[in-house]
């Protein structure tokens, strides 16, 4: 099993929005780089544990545990031109861009950054690496299990 960090900014889908969802289940749309794709179309598998995160917001963090609820499929939205996602390069034949379905098994206390900053067993956490910008990251099991024994 792998494990993942998937942010979403909470006024695009939140973790209540995914709650509220039939079956707790969201399309993960939207994303826009090559390497997280690549990650959703060649690494991610159904049940992979994803911590979901939270960012652009005024407390980023991890806000629930989630599982990857499908294989990787054509985001809809690159066909869309109302979608801020449209992308007029992508080919129905062709697509660009992928996306999984994501299930929230739980929402969480927030996880802040100061908080996963602060533990000496996360000081190598993809997410906290000086530079990273991806919107998914691959998470070891080490520090899956520490965070999930910070929010018990």
């Amino acid at each position: 099993m792998n494990y993942w960090l998937m942010k979403s900014e909470p006024a695009e889908v939140s973790v209540d929005d995914a709650l509220a969802a039939p079956a707790a289940t969201v399309p993960w749309t939207g994303v826009r780089n090559y390497q997280a794709r690549n990650f959703m179309r060649d690494a991610m598998r159904v049940g992979d544990g994803v911590l979901f995160y939270h960012s652009s917001c005024a407390e980023p963090g991890v806000v629930g545990i989630a599982r990857v609820a499908s294989t990787a499929y054509p985001d809809p939205t690159q066909f869309d031109p109302s979608s801020p996602y449209h992308d007029a390069a992508s080919k129905r034949e062709e697509p660009r861009w992928l996306l999984v379905d994501v299930q929230v098994l739980r929402k969480t206390r927030t996880l802040g950054l100061p908080e996963l900053r602060a533990d000496p067993q996360l000081q190598d956490l993809v997410v906290l690496k000086k530079g990273n910008r991806l919107s998914i990251t691959p998470v070891e099991a080490r520090h899956w299990q520490r965070i999930l024994a910070l929010l018990a």
